[in-house]
């Protein structure tokens, strides 16, 4: 028997299916839902958010839950357009819920948005907008040269057609500002943490690594891990953030570890722990954006100087303050955010109305 016979196994015609497209980030995976999610109700971005947690959310744990993902696992779900401008709308997924921004993500949606042809391709690089939670986002794809794209590595269509490759790619966040700085809490376990907040599509404490005596290395990620869940539960019990514009956007998101670079020409490490003790493999998008907020305010980063920021894995991201604008009470700067992205899986799930584990179980 030919163990290709395993692919004739069809799910019967009753059952729930969704398939997805899986990428990385920077290590960071994003699932994209490409078809079989429930239609989702609501005019904007939040209100079909808010639908999603009512409604479908055990659909959420199923395809971020084992045994199809993993405690650490991130997704999102493509939507309607809520402006005319907009290519399309997303909604973001992660281990305790919904986010209200992900930079990672949008780096990853640029690249396959264009490789797919959800977005027309246009050379040298493509522009279009997408709505997410947080407001509209510009992305930005970079193709690759079209002498390249014409080479006989390039992927193929259906028709035999030269399929476009971006190479790279990024995006105008929303506007980012410092919500206070230089503030000090005490955390049972950990001591005094001195810490600043600040907002780059969601809510993030940035707290140095040495001051806390924690060393960021890859090996020591349980800790990392532990010391950001007890730093947010900490923050949770005793401030509360408030966004000038939409209360749904007003939670603290996560807790991010900052430390110098051993890389030549890397400005810092980020390390970022959000939602349920979830540890960002990449440089975290939102957080970046979030930092630049905090390095202008210092007077260490000027609109059009560019650096770079690594991640756990020795990943990069790039960030330039592209302009300077009010946002509400603040001083806001506009980041753009760059960084590269990789199809790993495309896949369908299924789901067996006698499985007592179809929605997922997690292990954090």
């Amino acid at each position: 028997m030919s163990k290709n016979a395993f692919a004739l196994w069809q799910p019967p015609s009753d059952w729930r299916q969704i398939s997805c497209l899986d990428c990385h980030t920077g290590g960071e995976p994003l699932r994209i839902v490409t078809s079989g999610f429930p239609a989702l109700e609501g005019d904007t971005v939040l209100a079909q958010r808010r639908d999603c947690q009512q409604r479908f959310d055990h659909l959420r744990r199923a395809l971020m839950f084992e045994p199809r993902g993993h405690a650490d696992m991130y997704g999102c779900i493509i939507l309607p357009p809520e402006r005319s401008d907009s290519a399309f709308g997303v909604l973001f997924l992660h281990n305790e819920g919904y986010s209200t921004m992900c930079g990672h993500a949008m780096i990853a949606l640029a690249k396959v948005a264009v490789e797919a042809g959800v977005v027309p391709a246009t050379y040298p690089v493509t522009r279009f907008k997408v709505d997410a939670p947080c407001g509209q986002i510009q992305l930005y794809a970079e193709l690759a040269p079209a002498a390249q794209s014409q080479a006989d590595q390039s992927p193929l269509d259906n028709n035999n057609t030269k399929l476009p490759q971006v190479q790279r790619s990024w995006f105008d966040n929303v506007p980012s500002f410092v919500l206070t700085a230089n503030q000090q809490t005490r955390v049972p376990g950990i001591g005094s943490v001195p810490y600043q907040l600040a907002y780059g599509g969601a809510f993030y404490a940035y707290v140095e690594a040495q001051a806390i005596g924690l060393d960021l290395d890859i090996s020591n990620h349980r800790q990392i891990i532990r010391y950001g869940e007890l730093i947010k539960q900490q923050l949770l019990a005793e401030i509360s953030v408030q966004h000038p514009f939409a209360d749904d956007l007003s939670l603290l998101y996560g807790v991010i570890f900052t430390a110098p670079s051993e890389k030549n020409g890397v400005a810092q490490r980020n390390v970022c722990v959000f939602a349920d003790g979830q540890l960002d493999r990449s440089p975290t998008g939102s957080g970046v954006s979030g930092l630049a907020a905090l390095l202008y305010q210092q007077g260490k980063l000027e609109p059009g100087q560019s650096i770079r920021i690594e991640s756990i894995v020795g990943s990069e991201f790039s960030v330039v303050i592209q302009s300077l604008c009010a946002y509400g009470p603040y001083q806001a700067v506009i980041p753009q955010v760059a960084g590269t992205a990789y199809v790993t899986a495309s896949q369908q799930f299924v789901f067996d109305p006698l499985d007592p584990l179809a929605e997922g179980f997690i292990f954090r």
